[in-house]
């Protein structure tokens, strides 16, 4: 019922919080599908999680900025984020929170997306429990890449040997 990717986008965002790969993930899709389409449902939650990697790693401006314009989106995508098990109106109001936050210096809190369908979670945590991780576990902010995956992702190939194997777990 869901594509692949988006399955793989939850896991991401909600157990792994590697909202880089979040990005990684739903880019590529969004591409292959949606591309055309710069207010795509799609583009919407890659800018949701690209604003929790800004807003983790202290940079509040730039997460400020591009929940902005994930809010923008998703207001016009309200439909389609409903076929895809999520509530448009409290993700609203959780981006709205979190940008508030960054904006006011408050410290980085994750965000679980929220997901009205059943299935869909039984679906995710299932995954998750395939890969024996935990749903919705919080951030490990001391795991530097992580908080900072953009900067040190080619510094190092034991990082992208380490992606690897979580997608392909």
């Amino acid at each position: 019922m869901y594509p692949e990717a988006y399955i793989q986008f939850l896991v991401q965002f909600h157990a792994y919080r590697d909202y880089f790969e979040c990005h990684e993930i739903l880019e590529e899709y969004w591409k292959e599908h949606d591309f055309e389409n710069r207010t795509s449902v799609w583009v919407g939650l890659i800018q949701t999680a690209v604003g929790l990697y800004h807003h983790r790693r202290g940079n509040e401006k730039g997460a400020v900025k591009i929940w902005a314009g994930a809010r923008r989106i998703i207001e016009k995508n309200t439909k389609r984020l409903f076929d895809l098990g999520v509530d448009a109106k409290s993700l609203l109001q959780l981006l709205e929170k979190h940008q508030s936050d960054a904006k006011y210096h408050r410290p980085f809190e994750d965000m679980n997306l929220p997901l009205i369908d059943p299935d869909l979670i039984n679906q995710c945590t299932a995954e998750c429990e395939r890969r024996s991780i935990s749903w919705q576990h919080p951030s490990d902010m001391s795991d530097k890449q992580l908080v900072h995956r953009h900067i040190l992702r080619h510094q190092t190939a034991e990082p992208e040997k380490r992606l690897h194997q979580k997608r392909n777990i």
